[in-house]
């Protein structure tokens, strides 16, 4: 398996095959006073199955945690995230 970065664009944050330099995932998010609130995630067909979605969930948690803000999932994959992860409950949010 490749290689991969993160990067935080503002309002996403991409990953990258750090050996081809393509795009292979993201997670997308709109930001509302103290509030993340995450819209998408999705990772390319070829690297699904590797814990990559799991670590753009994790990557706003931190982002999250380091700005002193909420998270609000609205993608399902996100709330998945949400309920099976009970470390992630001091940065959830339940309302906007």
């Amino acid at each position: 398996m490749p290689n991969f970065t993160f990067e935080d664009q503002g309002d996403q944050i991409a990953l990258t095959n750090a050996d081809t330099h393509q795009q292979a995932g993201e997670i997308a998010f709109m930001e509302a006073e103290d509030t993340l609130i995450i819209v998408h995630t999705g990772v390319n067909p070829e690297f699904r199955g590797n814990g990559l979605a799991e670590q753009l969930v994790a990557k706003v948690v931190e982002k999250a945690r380091r700005e002193d803000k909420k998270i609000f999932p609205i993608c399902p994959f996100a709330q998945k995230e949400f309920k099976a992860k009970p470390e992630y409950s001091d940065v959830l949010r339940l309302d906007v």
